[in-house]
C-alpha cells in the first residue's frame, strides 16, 4: 500500500477502475454493433455538429419563423452553446486531458469514421453543446423540446458510434450541457416585478 493511502483513496481508486472498465466495455460493444445502415447517417450527423453548425442553423430557423418567443429562445440557445463550448473546450479539457479511444484496436468500421479530434476526450464538447441547446431552447419552447432532445441524444451517440469518444465522455458532457443550458435560461429569465401603489 502506498504511504498515506487510506480507505477512502482505495475506494475511490477502485470505483474509478470499475467505471473505466465499464466505459471500455461499452465502447467496444458499440464499435462491434453490426449496423452498417447506420454508419453513413451517424457519420454525417456527427460532422454536422462540428462547431455547433446544426444548432446554429436550427437557431436561425427558430428566430426567423418563431416570432418574438422564437427569437428569445434562439438567443438563449446560442448563448448556452457558447458558454458550454468555452467551459468544456477551454476549461475542462485542459485540466486533465483524457486520451481518445483506440479505434483501430476496437475495430471500428472504416465506413463510420470521422476525423479524430486533437483535443482531449473528456468530456464530449459535441454532447455538451447539443444538450445545452436542447435544454435551453426546450425550456423556452416546450413543444420543441422532444425533437431537440432526441436530436441531441443522436449527436451524443454518434460520437461514440464513430469512435471518437468513450460513453462516459458523452454522458458527462450531456449532463454538463443540461446544467449550463438551464442555468442560462434561469439567468436570462425576467425577474419578479413589483408594483408600488399609493394608498389613500
Amino acid at each position: 500500500m502506498k504511504t498515506g493511502e487510506g480507505p477512502r483513496q482505495r475506494l475511490l481508486a477502485s470505483v474509478a477502475g470499475r467505471l473505466g472498465a465499464a466505459d471500455q466495455t461499452l465502447y467496444a460493444a458499440v464499435a462491434a454493433a453490426p449496423t452498417p445502415w447506420l454508419d453513413a447517417p451517424a457519420r454525417r450527423l456527427s460532422q454536422a455538429a462540428n462547431f455547433s453548425r446544426v444548432w446554429l442553423a436550427i437557431a436561425a430557423g427558430i428566430a426567423i419563423l418563431g416570432g418574438p418567443d422564437g427569437r428569445r429562445a434562439a438567443l438563449r440557445g446560442v448563448l448556452a452553446v457558447g458558454v458550454t463550448s468555452a467551459t468544456v473546450n477551454i476549461g475542462m479539457k485542459t485540466i486533465r486531458p483524457r486520451h481518445r479511444p483506440d479505434r483501430a484496436a476496437a475495430r471500428v468500421p472504416a465506413a463510420r469514421l470521422v476525423p479524430m479530434p486533437s483535443s482531449g476526450s473528456f468530456p464530449s464538447g459535441h454532447s455538451a453543446s447539443a444538450f445545452a441547446f436542447a435544454s435551453s431552447v426546450g425550456a423556452s419552447l416546450p413543444a420543441a423540446a422532444p425533437p431537440l432532445v432526441a436530436l441531441a441524444a443522436a449527436v451524443a451517440y454518434s460520437r461514440v458510434y464513430t469512435g471518437v469518444h468513450f460513453p462516459g465522455d458523452v454522458i458527462i458532457g450531456s449532463v454538463i450541457g443540461v446544467v449550463i443550458g438551464r442555468g442560462v435560461v434561469f439567468t436570462l429569465a425576467p425577474g419578479p416585478r413589483c408594483c408600488l401603489t399609493r394608498s389613500g
